[in-house]
């Protein structure tokens, strides 16, 4: 009689439910069987899993605003904080790269709000969008109170397979005229004793020629106080400024605006020539700056502010900013990757 209860008890066991907990966080019920009995599909009941769609909205958007009579680049980064909160950057036409405390994003939808940075107005950026396959629209209210529609794309890795051959250098200044750029706008540059020079704020010029990956030399001189910027492709801004100090910022000389600052100061100051070596391959830079490497193959995440278009796949220009003060370059030599 004991040993046909022991039988029964230790069938009893066999067969009683076992529940786990899988690594997703969901109950499986695992149901124990004579392997006679067993059934011919899994033995696991499992609740499906829920999609998560914030997955789908993570990563940099090239953005375009479209204005009255103009289009406007910006670009927008979504990364996640912790498990719940998304959190970001956006760079609009332009000041530098602003933080974004937290983007929602529910059912497609994607709206965040930012404080004003160089606006004389009070009130914040306020962004709506909906998400659409690899795409987003939407209306963004700026601190003035007018209302814009804007598009955006995921931007491209701009990855190289291979390290580039370079081609021949270029002397994108003839140092006796402007031959081969153009201003955006009236033209207050002069090309005097192999100077190419802005005597006052005025407009930018741009190179004809457009580039993907090269390397640049250029030399520059500032008046005390004034400020500039070279724009790699015309996207990205190698920042020009008498901004005084020793710290390394990410929006004095020698950064890429709002975004990598250089790993110490190596200014000489205004009155002097001064110049950076720089080697952009894909979104990887190197920058010398007079003389020392202060930017090491570090990533330019997206475009900065002021930069022509937000088409970051595209080939572009080297722009220098003139609407910000006396500037003087010279010795403006490329030599592009064949």
């Amino acid at each position: 009689m004991e040993r046909k209860t022991r039988i029964a008890t230790l069938f009893l066991l066999a067969a009683i439910p076992m529940a786990r907990v899988n690594s997703a966080g969901i109950t499986a019920i695992n149901v124990r069987t004579n392997p006679a009995h067993a059934p011919t599909s899994t033995p696991f009941i499992t609740r499906p899993k829920k999609v998560d769609t914030v997955y789908a909205i993570e990563g940099r958007w090239d953005i375009t605003v479209h204005e009255p009579g103009r289009e406007v680049p910006s670009w927008l980064e979504v990364q996640r904080s912790g498990t719940r909160t998304l959190v970001g950057r956006f760079v609009g036409g332009g000041g530098s790269a602003r933080p974004i405390s937290r983007i929602g994003f529910t059912n497609g939808k994607l709206s965040f709000s930012i404080p004003p940075q160089w606006e004389r107005e009070d009130k914040d950026l306020s962004v709506e969008g909906i998400l659409q396959g690899d795409s987003l629209s939407g209306t963004m209210i700026v601190p003035g109170g007018q209302q814009y529609t804007w598009v955006g794309h995921r931007a491209p890795a701009l990855a190289r397979s291979s390290e580039p051959v370079w081609g021949a250098a270029i002397n994108l200044f003839d140092g006796t005229s402007l031959q081969g750029w153009h201003a955006m706008g009236d033209n207050q540059w002069q090309a005097v004793s192999g100077i190419l020079r802005s005597p006052r704020s005025g407009s930018n010029i741009v190179t004809d020629r457009r580039f993907t990956d090269f390397k640049l030399h250029i030399e520059f001189r500032y008046p005390a106080g004034s400020n500039s910027g070279v724009y790699l492709r015309g996207r990205y801004e190698l920042q020009i400024e008498d901004a005084g100090g020793t710290e390394p910022l990410n929006n004095q000389i020698s950064a890429v605006y709002g975004f990598l600052p250089p790993s110490e100061q190596r200014a000489k100051g205004p009155g002097e020539w001064q110049t950076y070596d720089v080697t952009l391959v894909g979104r990887m830079l190197t920058v010398a700056f007079n003389g020392k490497t202060v930017i090491c193959n570090q990533e330019i995440p997206g475009i900065t502010g002021g930069a022509l278009d937000s088409r970051e796949g595209e080939p572009g220009p080297i722009y220098l900013q003139g609407d910000h003060g006396p500037i003087e370059f010279r010795n403006i030599r490329i030599t592009p990757a064949k």
